[in-house]
């Protein structure tokens, strides 16, 4: 069984990457994505039975803070924020886990990072796993 994961993300290559991220791993597929919080909200009723979003900060329109604010009224998947601003210990992370974010991994990079899977993947993969195995 393979665990279904949204990527919300309003950078099109980052999203790319870890598409390709996940490709790479039998236990996650990518069942949904979306350039920002509000169209990531919007998507939801359509996927009632996602394990997990995996959810940027700095977005237009619906940024990932304001996202998780209505998302856990509206989802059971868990929330790993992966976000450049989202270092271990940094007041914008520790809102998102006052918010409801159930993880946090930091982009490697910068926003668009495409070293995601050599720098950050040994970590996210540990942290998604357990996530959905909570």
């Amino acid at each position: 069984m393979a665990y279904k994961v949204m990527v919300v993300d309003d950078a099109a290559m980052m999203r790319l990457y870890i598409s390709s991220f996940l490709n790479a791993r039998k236990d996650f597929k990518l069942v949904a994505q979306a350039a920002n919080g509000q169209e990531a909200l919007d998507k939801l009723p359509d996927h009632p039975d996602l394990d997990l979003i995996l959810l940027d900060i700095e977005m237009p329109v619906m940024d990932g803070l304001e996202f998780l604010r209505h998302a856990k009224l509206k989802t059971r998947a868990k929330i790993c924020m992966l976000s450049s601003v989202t270092v271990q210990g940094s007041p914008l992370a520790a809102k998102a886990r006052e918010l409801g974010a159930d993880g946090v991994v930091s982009k490697p990079s910068g926003t668009v990072s495409h070293d995601l899977e050599e720098k950050t993947g040994d970590e996210l993969t540990r942290v998604m796993r357990a996530l959905v195995n909570a």
